[in-house]
């Protein structure tokens, strides 16, 4: 993963819990994960490290409505210049940038679709010390009910382009691009899915997803989608045992967009 990364990719993610605990032990034993308790100054923060390395955030759950969920943030040259355009282009600030113990700039923002997501503006923190291999993060996505006006607000907050490809089936994938470097994707909500809110997914790698699935629900997870094969790999769909929703994908070593 970069060391430095362009406006508009993914950077970090974050969990915000209701058990905080209890979500150390879940992704503890599911990934290999150790946790770091960052003190009080941090407000209850932790980080969440595989083999040493920074992978993910742990913080309470503030948002009674949404409960345990797992949060996106967008690397951005200036927090408060992104806050302008979300709010020019029909998306809501939930949270005005706000710095965070020198280490950067973050806010926290909805699309105009309702989907969250947040800025990262790097101070000493530029976010992934690792991403890309098993009991990390691989990939982002939006699920979105607009997936048009989803494209127009994305490209106007962040700069990144957009590019559609076809992944058979009928179905078409939207890239979003960074420097020309696929950094997230975006796909319209099926109405055969049943109800389902705009929302920014997280993937983590694993070696092998149906052992990953197995051992999630031995944990306590409860499914959302059991693992099926896409061009992209082997995934599933969970719920942590907090409520928070994530994926699981053995990556297709044979793939690429």
């Amino acid at each position: 993963m970069a060391a430095v990364f362009e406006q508009g990719t993914p950077s970090w993610v974050d969990l915000g819990s209701t058990d905080l605990d209890g979500s150390v032990a879940f992704y503890g034993r599911l990934f290999g994960w150790t946790d770091e308790d960052l003190g009080p100054d941090a407000g209850g923060y932790r980080m969440f490290r595989k083999d040493g390395r920074q992978v993910a955030g742990l913080g309470p759950a503030t948002d009674v409505g949404r409960g345990s969920s797992w949060s996106t943030y967008f690397a951005a040259n200036d927090a408060d210049d992104i806050m302008a355009k979300v709010a020019e282009h029909g998306g809501t600030v939930l949270v005005p940038p706000m710095d965070v113990m020198g280490q950067g700039r973050m806010a926290v923002f909805a699309d105009p679709e309702g989907a969250f997501f947040s800025a990262w503006q790097p101070l000493a923190f530029a976010g992934f010390e690792l991403a890309d291999e098993p009991g990390s993060v691989t990939w982002n996505e939006l699920m979105t009910s607009d997936i048009d006006a989803a494209k127009v607000f994305y490209q106007e907050v962040f700069g990144v382009s957009m590019r559609d490809v076809s992944m058979g089936a009928g179905l078409t994938y939207t890239l979003l691009e960074a420097e020309g470097r696929a950094v997230a994707g975006a796909m319209p909500i099926d109405a055969a899915w049943g109800p389902m809110p705009s929302h920014w997914s997280v993937y983590f790698a694993v070696d092998d997803c149906d052992a990953a699935y197995a051992k999630a629900l031995e944990l306590g997870a409860t499914k959302v989608m059991r693992p099926e094969d896409s061009p992209a790999g082997r995934f599933a769909i969970l719920k942590d045992p907090q409520g928070a929703t994530f994926s699981v994908i053995k990556n297709n070593p044979d793939f690429s967009l």
